[in-house]
């Protein structure tokens, strides 16, 4: 068994952007030489979040929607006052999707079904540069 990392680096524009990462996640696995095992994705942020999803336009504006119903930036947030940065609704956004997410792969591909992708959403209140961990485990 061994264990790889690998880093994924970006800018992005914050604001619930999301950022298909799939390509690249497929390529740290290719990468890595391993054949068969697991690819762990985590994103080192209090503001940001992974999730698989079609990433096409209407389920992506459907997924921005559920988040403006849900933790809406106008609202008030203890974050906010506390702070004065405004991105409250931004950790609690993250909070409801996780850091990380695991996908097996097998002869060294992702075991995805056929509409799903692996994306980023930067839900921050700003633009960032951002770096996610890639660790790969297997054979």
């Amino acid at each position: 068994m061994a264990v790889k990392t690998r880093y994924l680096e970006f800018a992005t524009r914050g604001n619930a952007q999301m950022v298909d990462i799939t390509g690249s996640v497929a390529g740290a696995v290719q990468e890595s030489g391993l054949a068969n095992g697991t690819v762990t994705i985590f994103c080192p942020s209090a503001t940001s979040a992974l999730t698989t999803i079609e990433y096409e336009s209407g389920c992506l504006s459907d997924l921005t929607r559920l988040f403006d119903e849900v933790a809406a930036p106008d609202r008030q947030y203890a974050h906010n006052a506390r702070w004065g940065d405004g991105n409250g609704h931004s950790h609690v956004r993250a909070a409801l999707l996780g850091p990380s997410i695991t996908v097996p792969f097998v002869d060294g591909t992702l075991t995805l079904g056929t509409w799903q992708q692996i994306i980023y959403v930067d839900f921050d209140n700003r633009s960032r540069q951002r770096r996610l961990v890639a660790q790969l485990m297997g054979e």
